[in-house]
């Protein structure tokens, strides 16, 4: 439960948000439709990851690439049983390994 001090740190918070740009000159008693958007979860959750440090996504390895760019290839589905439409993914290593990529040692 957030002490009395806190309430009011949000509240300040809060009336900064509604007095700054993001509303333009109109003010935001004018525009209902976009408070109600900034309201909503998704566009939070959006702002707070865009603001977070280090949300960028991480490279793909060299196998992950490989995976990736070969695995609509039907020399790589299987084709029957109960794997059908599942990939094989022992064949894609052992092409995997004879790529460039595949070749290098840490």
């Amino acid at each position: 439960m957030p002490t009395k001090r806190e309430r009011e740190y949000y509240r300040m918070g809060y009336q900064d948000g509604v007095n700054s740009d993001i509303f333009g000159s109109k003010g935001p008693s004018r525009d209902v439709k976009t408070l109600e958007q900034l309201r909503s979860p998704a566009v939070t959750e959006r702002m707070l990851l865009s603001t977070v440090s280090g949300t960028r996504k991480r490279k793909l390895s060299a196998w992950n690439k490989f995976v990736k760019a070969n695995s609509k290839k039907p020399r790589f589905i299987y084709k029957s049983g109960s794997n059908k439409g599942k990939l094989n993914l022992k064949k894609m290593g052992v092409a995997f390994r004879k790529t460039p990529a595949g070749k290098r040692k840490k």
